[in-house]
């Protein structure tokens, strides 16, 4: 049948339109597709590195439980992650010259500390420990029970070489201390051979190249045909595993998100536990971690900055509650009573005051900073206060923090406690505020003559107060930091603290004086629990 030209056109404009109709759909799937994946990758920073993957320099005796680890996260997250394996010292190396990679996993964490110190590195998260043993074929043939029998003529053996290999380092310095090394050394250079990673090592002794090898507790486990035999010397060199984020990574959240799975002790580390090695109690995994942080009012202005920062960089989000310190305390401890969600995870006090009365529920703290407490008035001290004392004279004025509810209204009254003050100033009181912040604004609106205050807390207003120091070694507030002993998210939570070490102008610009060393503490390495340090020549503690 012959169809007329009219007809033709109208269904050939008729196709053209569902065409373009059925185009514009797929266009309009793909834009809603992209929008969706960037707005689930915008805290991961996975967007960045979805077309490249991460670069991981990894040592050559966790590849068992690397493989596993890598092929989940890259079903799970559909991000790609190349793996170069080889000895600690010789990817130490190359990464060094290269400048290029994301992510390092060295077998002792000498070597992660060494590129922290090198301005390589900068986050470090501990993954596992072992220690080294000797590695014999299955029935241990050679009867092998000591570090004396391997110097046996009839004994060959294999030793990861100390240049190239964190196994061959630790011997070699395990064995210097016992007095044997140069023995043992000149009898495996001329009857064994030096490796450079320990899975070769470990492969010498299986396949009888070799009687017996130094390897990992962790690697003898990975082999059926070996059996590992335990010494003194060898006991006493335990090293922990750690996964370090290089500082030139391109794209460090989504570095810092794979490092945070691998080290999570419901994902990454089980395959470690299944290979043999002992993880780490490592934080809980969530894609987003949200963790809770109290802190005492007088700690915003230098702690918003760093918090801010800290999300940013690791992909996380920090939920900040700020109040006196008395406030904040009587709630943990009815969120814990009624075991409420919302504990925090971490806690930056006022003073070392109101961390002693919830030390039970947290770690030995570091102390931070400190700042003065000062007598403020307004621009040019109307009413003559030289002193304390001025502050009891008939009709002043008088404005202090409330002690059950602020760490400026304890220390306040020890104070004046200390000074023989506390009843002659009570009848001048005309306010107790709930938290410091509260304290100056009674000044400079004209409600107070004088305030006992934080130093920090008139930096804001300075051009319209005037501050009188107090000549006492008691008007002082130290700020700690602290990790919740029931935290999920620990180590995370050790990073924080680690970012808030490394930014003492932040709290100088604030009007703090900075306490923290410039050396560096376990919880900037993230390898231990924060715990306290003690300074000379600080203002005494309560």
């Amino acid at each position: 049948m012959q169809i007329s030209s009219s007809r033709q056109g109208s269904t050939n404009t008729f196709f053209l339109l569902v065409g373009g109709a059925v185009v514009l759909l797929i266009v309009l799937t793909l834009l809603l597709a992209g929008l969706n994946r960037r707005g689930r990758t915008a805290l991961t920073g996975a967007s960045d590195v979805e077309s490249g993957g991460l670069f991981f320099y990894c040592a050559a005796g966790m590849q068992p439980p690397i493989e596993k680890i890598v092929a989940e996260y890259g079903d799970q997250y559909d991000i790609p992650v190349r793996v170069q394996y080889g000895g600690s010292a010789t990817l130490l190396s190359q990464l060094e010259v290269s400048g290029t990679g994301d992510v390092y996993l060295a077998a002792d964490d000498g070597y992660t500390d060494l590129a922290y110190e090198k301005g390589l590195v900068e986050e470090r998260i501990p993954v596992a420990s072992m220690c080294p043993v000797i590695a014999v074929q299955k029935g241990n043939p050679k009867g092998i029970r000591s570090i004396q029998d391997l110097l046996r003529k009839d004994v060959r053996v294999a030793l990861g070489n100390p240049d190239q290999a964190a196994i061959g380092k630790k011997t070699r310095k395990l064995l210097e201390d016992a007095g044997c090394w140069e023995a043992i050394e000149e009898h495996v250079t001329k009857k064994g051979v030096f490796k450079p990673t320990v899975p070769e090592v470990a492969n010498d002794v299986k396949l009888g190249s070799v009687d017996a090898g130094i390897v990992w507790n962790a690697t003898a486990a990975q082999y059926a045909e070996l059996e590992a035999v335990r010494t003194e010397e060898l006991d006493r060199g335990a090293a922990q595993i750690t996964i370090a984020v290089l500082q030139r990574s391109k794209t460090p959240t989504a570095a810092l998100k794979f490092a945070r799975f691998l080290a999570a002790r419901d994902r990454g580390l089980e395959y470690f536990a299944e290979t043999g090695y002992e993880p780490v109690d490592g934080d809980v995994w969530e894609e987003t971690p949200e963790i809770t942080f109290f802190a005492g009012s007088v700690n915003r202005r230098a702690l918003e900055p760093i918090i801010k920062r800290f999300q940013e960089r690791e992909g996380v989000i920090v939920n900040t509650v700020y109040n006196g310190c008395g406030i904040l305390t009587a709630q943990m401890r009815t969120l814990r009573e009624n075991q409420d969600s919302g504990f925090p995870d971490v806690y930056m006090a006022c003073d070392v005051y109101y961390l002693e009365t919830v030390q039970d529920l947290f770690r030995e703290g570091v102390n931070v900073s400190n700042t003065d407490i000062v007598i403020v008035t307004q621009a040019g001290n109307p009413k003559g206060i030289k002193s304390l004392e001025d502050l009891a004279k008939p009709g002043m004025r008088v404005a202090v923090g409330q002690p059950d509810q602020c760490t400026i209204g304890v220390l306040s009254r020890r104070l004046l406690e200390s000074e023989g003050l506390s009843e002659k100033i009570r009848p001048n009181i005309v306010t107790e505020t709930a938290t410091s912040a509260l304290l100056v604004p009674q000044v400079t609106t004209g409600a107070a003559d004088a305030v006992l205050a934080y130093a920090t807390d008139t930096l804001a207003e300075s051009e319209k107060l005037q501050v009188v120091p107090i000549d006492s070694p008691l008007a002082a507030a130290i700020q700690p930091f602290s990790i919740a002993r029931s935290s999920d998210f620990k180590y995370l939570g050790e990073r924080l603290f680690a970012t808030i070490e490394r930014s003492p102008d932040a709290f100088t610009s604030a009007g703090f004086k900075w306490r923290l060393s410039s050396t560096v503490t376990e919880g900037s390495k993230g390898k231990g629990s924060v715990e306290s340090e003690e300074e000379t020549g600080d203002p005494e503690q309560p």
